[in-house]
């Protein structure tokens, strides 16, 4: 009774068994780099540089170990003999969706770099239950499902239960004899899992240590209620909660309680550990007592990941002042040295700013900390520049007026001895206009470390096949200092070499196709360009501007060249989706278009998603208003796959039209400085909708019901934001985009001419890989040096 039908005979290996398998083979070739990495840290105690995050979007893991450990050509022949597809085994990883979108996806990176630079580096992150959410799209509309990632396990990952850790919440601030104590508060337990983080063929394996909630045992059940034993054992789950969930906010600061525990969590616990290893190590313990903490700066390197993190300047001076009894200029000295933040966007509603009542609730003495480094803050300004009162509100990490608010990036700037925008255009804006007070203060503060991506899983991972061809034309070395790209100028003009970079890209596209029809039972036609709009959905980057060219291009039919398009996945990002679906109904519905254009929404958009369409993409959509996207990478991934760019002057665009010559991207609309004039002159959104005839049929469309005849009023509200209240400027920037849309056209009809600029932009992303980035970091913020010694793994006789 009850026997599982024989295909499902526990006898019987499943594709998920041998990818289990697989796996814990893989695993077993790194874990002696691992353990020998560490043990040579702990021997050499080299300056150790931690980088908190809340988000590392990591994506998965198998391939990539197999690529860094040079493992891949053994795992596919031994996967071979066994009759598998090595492919269908890897679809059978979860990715490990533990971010939002770029700043996820760049810590991510940095960790390959950082690895694969010789740095005794760890990430410092949460271990989210339930990652980013899997989206599916019903009837047009976006539906979120819980991404149950850890439902059959993860073998990629070590709970470490020795190192588990206390972190205190709510309770107050008692003021004793001996000094000031934080008491009667309530215990969250911290359990560390680590995840080894392989560098490129070195030997090298860091670790990326995530925390998880757990309740103590005594939790609830210390107030001898026992007569509700029951309901206190369910009441863990209060507890547990804290590293259940990602929130799914990109750009947007929501100031919800369980967040803030979230990064107060992490920073705790994390800190602990930081010291935990300090101490322990050969260096700290030489020292003296008295002086214990002198060397902390030049031992410790703390990157904080945009404000998440920032509870950690707080947190390390309560240590330091309150636990191991510090005078407060000597521990704040040593605070300032120890930490750097990056700042990664420039737009008001994703600043942090935190409701005092909140913060005074949960953390009591951290606001009391907070309180007293703003007063001496403001207390050197007023020396500075005396009575000027609106200087110190200016500056102030406390925001008066309604309700009482800590600013946060104030907080990381007065707290750090480096702040990092990430690009060029992004840190001018950060320097003379969102922190301008604080810039004129410390200039030196302030700097640039323009983003980069990892070549391993960016090219070698993703596009194997333009990989190898590079590596025939410039050998190999390419792979560990991506600047070595320039060689491949000298064959821009090699009939031979354009005609196989056209031929990867075929392949690449046949492949993404053959994908979409098994997946998506949709049909392109792969000699059609291929359009790409990827990121997250929000105003700023400007779908919308795209799918009025898409409208457009349907009212002009029949259209000039095939294409086809792709866009992935608060009220309006939500209507967004639904209009480009409306669209796309409609104009792949219509038999006098065809095949000629198909407008495809693809669901689900996640890292190895991007490592499918990216290689197989044309054209790279990078299309926000200028001064608004901080820097993107997604634009990088696309340069290095092939893809040509048409962007505006925003983020990185510029830097990558500075590397590869402005003539070689598809480079429109406003600049930074038209759009501070239009700002000044004020925009009027309905002057361009009277002016350009082929934009009013557009918005007359989609504001009749065109795309929406069963409820013709549905996306008033979409049209109603683009006349009175778009802050992005959609209108102002249409013309020169469609205009520009043209001329990518043109060129498109000609493979050639297109082939050789996209071999010239190739050869032009060299400064894009994070090795790069990290090495930038290393020397000019964290002061360490990156080393190329490959570690001796143990040879056994």
């Amino acid at each position: 009774a009850g026997r599982r039908p024989v295909e499902e005979d526990r006898n019987v290996a499943t594709p998920r068994d041998y990818y289990f398998a697989l796996a814990h083979t893989v695993r077993d070739h790194l874990v002696g780099r691992w353990i020998r990495t560490q043990q040579y840290y702990y021997e050499k105690d080299p300056k150790r540089i931690y980088y908190l995050s809340l988000e590392f979007y990591m994506g998965r893991t198998l391939q990539n170990t197999m690529i860094n450990l040079g493992l891949q050509n053994a795992c596919d022949e031994a996967i071979y003999q066994l009759g598998l597809d090595m492919e269908e085994l890897e679809e059978i990883e979860e990715d490990a969706g533990l971010g939002n979108g770029g700043l996820g996806r760049l810590a991510a990176c940095f960790l390959d770099s950082m690895a694969t630079l010789g740095l005794a580096a760890y990430g410092y992150g949460i271990r989210y239950e339930y990652g980013i959410f899997n989206q599916k799209i019903r009837d047009g509309w976006q539906v979120e499902e819980a991404d149950d990632w850890l439902r059959h396990g993860n073998p990629w990952e070590k709970a470490r239960p020795e190192y588990m850790l206390p972190v205190h919440f709510y309770g107050r601030v008692e003021h004793a004899a001996t000094g000031i104590k934080w008491v009667d508060t309530q215990v969250v337990l911290a359990l560390p899992y680590d995840t080894p983080v392989p560098g490129y063929m070195n030997n090298t394996v860091n670790t990326m240590r995530l925390w998880s909630a757990r309740a103590p045992n005594d939790f609830n059940l210390r107030d001898f209620n026992v007569g509700d034993y029951i309901q206190a054992v369910l009441d863990r789950n209060l507890a547990e909660n804290i590293s259940r969930v990602l929130y799914p906010n990109d750009n947007f600061f929501e100031g919800k309680e369980l967040r803030l525990k979230q990064e107060y969590f992490v920073v705790a616990a994390t800190l602990q550990d930081i010291i935990r290893r300090f101490k322990a190590s050969k260096f700290g313990s030489t020292e003296s007592v008295r002086t214990v903490f002198d060397s902390f700066p030049d031992q410790v390197a703390i990157q904080l990941n945009d404000t998440h993190p920032a509870m950690a300047i707080p947190e390390l001076m309560r240590i330091f002042v309150d636990i191991e009894k510090l005078p407060w200029n000597k521990a704040w000295d040593i605070t300032k040295r120890t930490f750097a933040y990056t700042n990664h966007t420039v737009l008001p509603e994703a600043l942090e700013r935190w409701p005092v009542d909140l913060v005074e609730k949960l953390l009591p003495r951290h606001l009391q900390i907070i309180y007293e480094i703003n007063q001496r803050h403001l207390d050197h300004i007023a020396f500075l520049f005396p009575n000027d009162v609106d200087r110190l509100r200016r500056m102030s990490l406390i925001e008066e007026g309604g309700t009482k608010r800590i600013n946060m990036a104030h907080l990381c700037i007065v707290g750090s001895h480096a702040v990092n925008g990430v690009a060029k255009i992004h840190s001018e804006i950060v320097k003379t206009q969102v922190f301008e007070d604080f810039a004129a203060l410390e200039p030196e503060k302030f700097q640039n470390k323009t983003n980069g991506i990892t070549p391993r899983r960016w090219l070698l991972l993703c596009n194997p096949g333009l990989a190898e061809l590079i590596a025939e034309k410039i050998g190999e070395d390419y792979v560990r200092d991506l600047s070595q790209l320039t060689k491949l100028h000298k064959f821009v003009d090699d009939d031979l070499f354009i005609r196989e970079v056209a031929k990867v890209k075929q392949e690449n596209k046949v492949k993404f196709a053959q994908y979409l029809e098994k997946e998506y039972k949709v049909k392109i036609n792969p000699s059609s360009m291929f359009d790409v709009h990827v990121k997250r959905i929000h105003e700023y980057k400007r779908q919308l501007m795209n799918c009025l060219h898409i409208v457009t291009m349907y009212n002009r039919k029949p259209p000039r060249t095939p294409r086809g398009q792709a866009a992935p996945g608060y009220h309006m990002a939500k209507m967004i989706i639904k209009l480009i679906n409306a669209v796309a109904h409609v104009v792949n519905n219509d038999p006098v278009v065809g095949s000629k254009l198909k407008v495809i929404f693809l669901e689900n958009y996640r890292v190895s998603l991007a490592e499918k369409v990216i290689p197989a993409t044309d054209l790279s959509e990078q299309i926000s208003t200028a001064g608004t996207e901080a820097s993107g990478t997604g634009n990088m991934k696309f340069m290095l796959n092939g893809a040509l760019t048409i962007g505006t002057m925003d983020g990185a665009n510029v830097e990558m039209a500075e590397e590869a010559g402005e003539e070689n991207l598809f480079i429109f609309g406003m600049r930074v400085e038209d759009v501070t004039e239009l700002d000044k002159e004020g925009y009027h959104a309905q002057e361009y909708y009277n002016r350009l005839p082929e934009l009013k049929q557009a918005i007359d469309q989609i504001r009749s019901g065109f795309f929406s005849p069963k409820e013709p009023d549905l996306f008033k509200d979409v049209v109603n934001m683009l006349f009175h209240h778009d802050r992005f400027k959609v209108f102002a920037d249409y013309e020169a985009y469609v205009k520009c849309q043209e001329k990518v056209s043109e060129l498109y009809l000609n493979s050639k001419a297109w082939t050789k600029m996209v071999i010239r932009n190739i050869a032009a992303a060299g400064k894009f890989s994070s090795d790069r980035t990290i090495k930038e970091y290393a020397r000019d913020i964290w002061h360490v040096e990156p080393s190329d010694l490959k570690i001796p793994t143990i040879s056994i006789p």
